[in-house]
């Protein structure tokens, strides 16, 4: 893996100052919407709609980034790896502007989920280790974090 430095262009009171960033805010340039060290989720890399034109207008999304998801219940609230859990909440958007499911136990593992509408989705618990986890629905207004969840063993 290549080393890259990145550094940051201030400016203060007339004065520019060239500032070394942290390396733990660097994202690799083949994420494609993950979780990263020191940055928590990113849409770094994210294909564009690629184009112009009042075809590709009308194709593309509409998302109300305005309104933030929130998570009311995980149910049940402790599930073994490979079980489904039911989270619903409010604000989770459009099936086209809804960007994924995470638990926290799992780091950046893609999680299977299925969007069912603005208010609920179905999850598979990830094989992780047994313990306590967090539930992070991700979708255009934001990241709504769950209550604690317990993973049980297999």
């Amino acid at each position: 893996m290549q080393s890259r430095s990145l550094f940051a262009l201030i400016t203060l009171f007339g004065t520019f100052f060239l500032l070394p960033l942290s390396p733990a805010l660097a994202v690799a340039e083949d994420n494609n919407g993950a979780f990263v060290d020191g940055a928590g989720f990113t849409l770094y890399g994210t294909e564009s709609i690629k184009g112009s034109g009042s075809e590709k207008v009308e194709q593309d999304p509409v998302c109300d980034r305005s309104k933030r998801p929130k998570i009311f219940k995980v149910e049940p609230d402790e599930a073994k790896p490979g079980q489904k859990v039911k989270i619903t909440g409010e604000n989770f958007g459009s099936k086209e502007c809804f960007h994924g499911v995470a638990f926290s136990a799992a780091g950046p593992a893609k999680i299977e989920y299925t969007f069912v509408n603005d208010t609920t989705i179905e999850a598979t618990v990830p094989d992780v280790r047994a313990g306590m986890s967090f539930i992070d629905v991700v979708a255009g207004g934001g990241n709504a974090r769950s209550k604690g969840f317990l993973v049980q063993t297999k």
